[in-house]
């Protein structure tokens, strides 16, 4: 296969958007772990209360 400029700017394009999106769910499990326990209580709760 040919290998030209055009070729390994796609590859990095790809790659990239790979990292950027395992880096978002990274960010999100962290924030989750963080902050999601407490706020899915209150829903939990909510729900019941409501029901």
């Amino acid at each position: 296969m040919y290998m030209d400029a055009v070729v390994f700017a796609g590859i990095a394009t790809v790659l990239l958007v790979v990292v950027f999106f395992v880096g978002i769910g990274i960010f999100v499990m962290r924030d989750q772990k963080a902050h999601g326990g407490e706020q899915q209580k209150k829903e939990l709760n909510t729900d019941r209360e409501a029901a």
